[in-house]
């Protein structure tokens, strides 16, 4: 694989790092691994020693090429190589291109190539107790921690993603069995020839897109039900899920300010939540009249939009995260807080114009909303919702 520096230069920055003194090998290594790993969907990356970037008097970047003699070039490729082999895991073998330095024919530039992997690779380095998964925000690398090292090792398929984890703290006698009849019958996927215990084995599924409702400790051989199965059919989700509930307010003025505000708070099952929000959403979704208007007679919110931001913020919500779905309606606004920040995979400039692509969050409650008919067919609700949208940063 022929590699051009000038080529290199006009790439991305996320896609390429320069060192010109590499002081500690364990920096190249890491860079190396972040690559591989991925995160953004970039296809890879390049490390490139010898060199860096810099500014001309005009500003545009620039390439200052300081070059490596043959004994420090011969060094940093084998211990990196033996770093990648020995310290990752899994191993990473990256390609190495020897490059000539075009200021100076005594030195070279090294080059490793870093292709993007289907593992996620954890570094032991030398100033770390432990192994330690690294990615790429931006230019720089970072470790992976909390949130972003969930993400990235449910994306490599090493964790399974949150609602399809099995409880290993729940049991059957947790799930409502009139309310999973009643749901199941409504969607209809309920057969009258199987018996109820048969829809909750470890092999069956009541469809292809969704996973086995139960799974059996490989110690214990007792059925537990996954996080989504107590979500959609659970006597008390919030017995397992501390903030699987949504708080409802209605305040009479622009802000929070109001005394005498309404408060609900909304718990069971997030259909029963979906349903009762649906509702209360409906008496905001009346006609507006105003003779001063060129249309006067309008519906203030359009109940198709209100549904559906209220099943996203149920369905899409990060329910790892302790804090509740909140619904809050003033005179001149309704705003709508679904805990979780938007995923890395979508683009933000896109999804603001309504034209990003779907993306799911929790797949299985997703599947179960559409069989209810409460959600629409897939990416459709981007631009169907036209309120104002905030996340955290």
């Amino acid at each position: 694989m022929k590699v051009d520096l000038k080529d290199l230069a006009r790439r991305e920055s996320e896609r390429v790092e320069w060192k010109e003194n590499v002081a500690d090998i364990d920096e190249v290594v890491k860079t190396v691994v972040a690559f591989s790993n991925d995160f953004s969907n970039l296809g890879g990356g390049y490390v490139v020693c010898g060199a860096r970037e810099t500014k001309d008097e005009h500003g545009f970047k620039k390439l200052e090429y300081a070059g490596l003699s043959s004994s420090r070039l011969a060094e940093i490729e084998n211990r990196v190589l033996a770093h990648c082999r020995d310290l990752v895991d899994p191993g990473i073998v990256p390609l190495v291109e020897e490059l000539p330095n075009p200021n100076d024919d005594s030195t070279k530039i090294l080059v490793f190539i870093a292709p993007a992997t289907g593992n996620a690779h954890s570094y032991r380095a030398r100033s770390k107790d432990s192994s330690t998964y690294y990615i790429r925000s931006g230019s720089n690398t970072i470790e992976a921690r909390n949130g972003l090292l969930r993400e990235l090792l449910i994306k490599k398929q090493q964790l399974e993603p949150w609602d399809r984890r099995t409880n290993n703290n729940a049991t059957l006698d947790d799930i409502d069995l009139i309310v999973f009849r009643d749901y199941l019958q409504e969607m209809k996927l309920w057969s009258e020839d199987k018996a109820l215990e048969d829809y909750f084995s470890e092999t069956n599924k009541i469809s292809d897109f969704v996973p086995p409702l139960a799974s059996k400790h490989k110690m214990s051989s007792t059925i537990h039900p996954k996080n989504f199965t107590l979500l959609m059919f659970g006597k008390n989700p919030l017995k397992y899920f501390e903030s699987a509930y949504t708080v409802f307010s209605i305040y009479r003025g622009i802000d929070r300010s109001e005394p005498t505000a309404e408060r609900y708070e909304i718990k069971g099952t997030i259909v029963q939540q979906a349903r009762k929000l649906i509702e209360l959403l409906n008496t905001e979704s009346y006609v507006a009249f105003d003779k001063t208007a060129s249309i006067p007679n309008q519906v203030k919110y359009p109940l198709r939009a209100l549904q559906e931001a209220v099943v996203n913020a149920l369905v899409h919500r990060d329910y790892e995260s302790t804090q509740p779905v909140r619904v809050t309606v003033f005179n001149d606004r309704i705003e709508i807080n679904s805990p979780g920040a938007l995923p890395r995979s979508i683009d933000k400039e896109k999804f603001l114009k309504g034209k990003s692509h779907p993306h799911w969050r929790n797949q299985t409650l997703a599947y179960f909303f559409n069989k209810l008919q409460l959600a629409q067919a897939e990416g459709q609700g981007i631009p169907t919702t036209p309120l104002d949208i905030f996340w955290p940063v």
